[in-house]
């Protein structure tokens, strides 16, 4: 995976909608000083609609993190209920959460609040498909199971303009698409918006 740090040695790394905790292990397993997993647990709901099964919520995460022996915190609750804390972190994933809020402008905004200056947030979620346009901003809106069938919680798709549009008026202000691709018939984007050094 190229976009990703080969080291986050030394960093304070937030795992946004981290289900399993791949990406927070991962950074934990590349030299980060801290690293906390959020979820709030929705695809508890989407699962059980999609394919019948019940989950507990975070029982993938523990048996990982207890083979692991990881010391990797999760935290379940929204992302934005951190913005109460003091805490901050060099980078931030969010993959495969965007499209799936309400308020994905509040959630960006709440993200770039919770990043040290400097700090980057990976982002990856719902394209467009033919996008790679940054000069197409219009966002897509979904209707309940038209992406997924039994998946009422995809609500947007994303063109690299309207996501680059969107890390602006979130006061991240700098953003570089990677990449806009099919993964199994559905568009995805991933893009790096960063919080400026100096304010």
């Amino acid at each position: 995976m190229p976009f990703l740090p080969a080291s986050f040695e030394g960093q304070h790394v937030l795992d946004v909608g981290t289900f399993d905790g791949f990406y927070a292990y991962l950074a934990e397993h590349r030299g980060a000083a801290r690293v906390v997993g959020v979820d709030n647990e929705q695809y508890v709901d989407w699962v059980k609609a999609r394919w019948g099964v019940e989950l507990e919520g975070g029982e993938g995460f523990r048996a990982i993190g207890g083979l692991l022996d990881s010391r990797v915190e999760y935290r379940r609750g929204d992302a934005t209920a951190l913005t109460d804390t003091d805490e901050r972190f060099d980078f931030i994933f969010c993959f495969g959460i965007l499209h799936r809020v309400e308020n994905p402008l509040g959630l960006l905004r709440g993200l770039g609040s919770l990043l040290a200056p400097g700090g980057r947030v990976l982002v990856e979620t719902y394209g467009v498909a033919g996008d790679g346009r940054l000069d197409q901003s219009t966002i897509e809106v979904k209707q309940d199971g038209e992406v997924y069938e039994g998946d009422d919680y995809v609500y947007w798709g994303f063109p690299a303009g309207g996501l680059a549009a969107l890390g602006r008026l979130a006061g991240l202000p700098e953003v570089e698409v990677s990449t806009t691709t099919m993964v199994d018939g559905h568009p995805r984007i991933l893009a790096t918006l960063r919080r400026p050094a100096t304010l």
